[in-house]
C-alpha cells in the first residue's frame, strides 16, 4: 500500500478531518522556512494526541511509507521538507501546556506549544523559558527539539538541549516511550542527548518536559555603535576575556541595520558599521557592576555612541530590529539565503573581513547578523531569482562562508540544522568513519529509514550494509533516491 492508500484507514481512525489529500491543500506543507527547497506530500494528518501520531507512523511501518514531523514551519534547513510519496504529520494542533510545576521548576508541554507562549504563561509565577529563537513569536517547542534550537540569549543560558529535561516519544515503530522525566539526570545512556537535535530521523516527540528559569532581578541593555565590525568584534573578545558573561551579545552590520531599519524604523545610531546589543541580567548589583566594564570596553575599542534602554519599551525597540533582521532584508532584496555556521569568537574579525571579500568578488551582497557572543553566524546572502544566473552566485557564496567556518574549526550549523540544504556539506566537515558512526545509531533507532529520510546525511547508507567504503554505486544512488556528493 502506498501513502495515498493510508487515507482511508487513517480517516476512520482519526476523523474526516485529520486526513488531507486534495492538491492545492497538501501544497500548504510543500516547504518550510526555507522555501528554495519544495515537494509536496502525498498525504498530510493533522494529529491532536500522541495515539494519533503512533496510530499514523505504525501505519507507515507496517507498509513501509516514509513520514515526516513538521511543526511550525518555520526551519531554515529544509528539516521538515515532505517526501513525495510520504505522510507528513503536522503536529501544531497539539498546543497544550499539561502542567506547570513552579515548585520543581518544570513544564510538560506539546510539541505544538509556541516558544514565547510558554514564557507568557509562567512568568506571572516568576519564571520562563530561556531558549528564545528569533522566531520565537511563531516557533513551537516540538521543532525547537528537533533542531536543539538557540537564540539570541544561549550565549549564558545555553540551548535547548541545556533546557529539556524529558520527552515522550514515538519511534518509528509506533511504539510509545518515555525518555527521561523531570529528574535532574536519568540513569542509563543519555538517549535525551540523542533525540534533542535528530531533526526527526529518530522518530517525534509528542510531549516535553522542559525546564523553568527563574526571572532574574535586574535586566539591562545597551547598544553600542562602531565605525565597523572590526572594532565590534574586538569588543566583543574583550568583553569574555575579561570573564564576563552577558545574557546576550547581539551584532549587525550596516546592511543588515539598513534592511531593519527599512522594515521596523528601530532608530540606529546613524553612520554605524556595526551595532552590538549587549543584554545583562542578574542580582541587581551584579548586573550594575558588569554594565559599567561593558560600557568601558565599548569604549575602548572604538564605540562612538552608547545608548542605554531607560526602561522596556525602549529595550524593546533595541531588540525589534535584531528580532526582525531575517525578515528585514526582503525590504531590500527579492531573495536571500539565510546561513548559519560556527566560529570561535576571536576569528570574528578576519573571518567577517573575509566574507566582505567574498561578496566583493563574487558581485553579491551579504547582510550579517549574529550571535557575536558565541561565534554563530547568520550571513544573510543576497540575490534576485530573476537575473541569470544570480542565485547560483549566491549558492557559491553561502558554500564559501560554509567551508570558512570549518577553515577556522567551526561548524557548518549552529542552530539551523542542517536538514535538506547542508547534507551535501556533512562530508567536509566529517570522515566517513565519522559519519558512518552516526547513521549507525539512526539505524539503531529507525532499521527501516522511514522517518525523515534523506535528511542530514548526504547519502544515507541502508541499515543492513556493513559500515566502510564499497565498490560501485551505492544501491540508493543506483536507485535514484539519492545523490553522492
Amino acid at each position: 500500500m502506498d501513502a495515498l492508500g493510508l487515507a482511508g484507514q487513517l480517516r476512520r481512525d482519526l476523523g474526516e478531518q485529520a486526513v488531507i489529500t486534495d492538491h492545492q491543500q497538501l501544497r500548504t506543507y510543500e516547504c518550510d522556512g526555507l522555501a528554495h527547497y519544495k515537494v509536496t506530500p502525498a498525504l498530510v494528518v493533522l494529529a491532536e494526541t500522541t495515539e494519533h501520531v503512533a496510530t499514523v507512523v505504525r501505519a507507515c511501518a507496517a507498509n513501509g511509507i516514509p513520514f515526516v514531523a513538521r511543526g511550525s514551519g518555520t526551519g531554515l534547513s529544509g528539516g521538515a521538507l515532505p517526501h513525495a510519496d510520504g505522510v507528513l504529520i503536522v503536529m501544531s494542533r497539539m498546543r497544550r501546556i499539561i502542567e506547570i510545576d513552579r515548585d520543581n521548576q518544570r513544564a510538560v508541554v506539546e510539541p505544538g506549544v509556541i516558544n514565547l507562549q510558554l514564557s507568557r504563561e509562567t512568568l506571572p509565577s516568576g519564571y520562563y523559558y530561556a531558549p528564545d529563537p528569533s522566531s520565537q513569536q511563531v516557533c513551537s517547542i516540538g521543532g525547537n527539539v528537533a533542531e536543539n534550537s538557540g537564540g539570541a540569549h544561549c550565549l549564558k543560558y545555553g540551548f535547548t538541549a541545556n533546557h529539556v529535561m524529558g520527552v515522550e516519544f514515538v519511534t518509528p515503530s509506533g511504539e510509545v516511550v518515555q525518555i527521561g522525566g523531570k529528574a535532574p539526570d536519568a540513569p542509563g545512556y543519555d538517549l535525551l542527548g540523542a533525540v534533542v537535535g535528530s531533526e526527526g530521523t529518530l522518530g517525534i516527540a509528542t510531549q516535553v518536559t522542559v525546564r523553568l528559569t527563574r526571572s532574574p532581578q535586574e535586566v539591562r541593555t545597551l547598544l553600542a555603535a562602531f565605525p565597523d565590525t572590526d572594532r565590534a568584534g574586538a569588543a566583543v573578545s574583550t568583553v569574555i576575556g575579561a570573564g564576563v558573561i552577558p545574557a546576550a551579545i547581539e551584532m549587525m552590520d550596516a546592511l543588515a541595520i539598513e534592511a531593519a531599519e527599512a522594515a521596523v524604523q528601530c532608530g540606529y545610531p546613524a553612520g554605524a558599521g556595526a551595532v552590538l546589543i549587549v543584554e545583562l541580567d542578574g542580582p541587581a548589583a551584579e548586573v550594575d557592576h558588569q554594565f559599567d566594564q561593558i560600557e568601558e570596553f565599548c569604549r575602548a575599542n572604538g564605540a562612538f555612541e552608547i545608548r542605554i534602554a531607560k526602561d522596556d519599551a525602549e529595550r524593546a525597540l533595541f531588540w525589534k530590529g535584531r528580532k526582525s533582521a531575517f525578515a528585514a532584508v526582503g525590504r531590500i532584496s527579492p531573495d536571500y539565503i539565510v546561513q548559519d555556521g560556527v566560529i570561535p569568537r576571536t576569528s570574528l574579525p578576519e573571518v567577517l573581513r573575509r566574507i566582505a571579500a567574498i561578496s566583493t568578488e563574487a558581485g553579491v551582497r551579504v547582510a550579517n547578523v549574529f550571535h557575536a557572543g558565541d561565534g554563530n553566524l547568520h550571513p544573510l546572502v543576497l540575490f534576485d531569482d530573476a537575473n541569470e544566473g544570480e542565485a547560483e552566485r549566491a549558492e557559491e557564496v553561502s558554500a564559501a562562508i560554509l567551508d570558512l567556518c570549518i577553515q577556522h574549526g567551526g561548524s557548518i550549523t549552529g542552530e539551523h540544522g542542517v536538514g535538506s540544504d547542508k547534507a551535501k556539506y556533512m562530508p567536509r566537515m566529517f570522515s566517513d568513519d565519522d559519519l558512518d558512526t552516526m547513521q549507525l545509531l539512526r539505524c539503531a533507532f529507525d532499521p527501516a529509514s522511514i522517518s525523515n529520510p534523506g535528511k542530514v546525511f548526504p547519502t544515507p547508507r541502508l541499515c543492513g550494509e556493513v559500515p566502510g567504503r564499497h565498490k560501485g554505486p551505492h544501491p540508493l544512488v543506483a536507485a535514484g533516491k539519492a545523490e553522492l556528493f
